[in-house]
């Protein structure tokens, strides 16, 4: 049997597939550079990188650890 899924990961998952899903959406429905625009042309692909990443860590390190229960022998 596999062991559940901790809270942490639940947590740094879901946020990261909302954080991808939305920087789509505003890339679809503003399909010119106008949301990044004001930005450097180098700094936008970087911050499209790592907006996600850092919503997984911040996610993933401010959620509760799910304590592992021992099975017994």
């Amino acid at each position: 049997m596999a062991a559940p899924i901790e809270n942490k990961v639940k947590s740094a998952t879901a946020a990261t597939f909302v954080v991808s899903l939305l920087i789509a959406v505003l890339n679809s429905v503003v399909a010119d550079d106008s949301l990044l625009g004001p930005l450097p042309s180098w700094l936008q692909p970087v911050i499209i990188a790592v907006a996600p990443a850092a919503v997984t860590f911040l996610s993933g390190w401010s959620a509760q650890h799910t304590p592992r229960v021992s099975p017994e022998s």
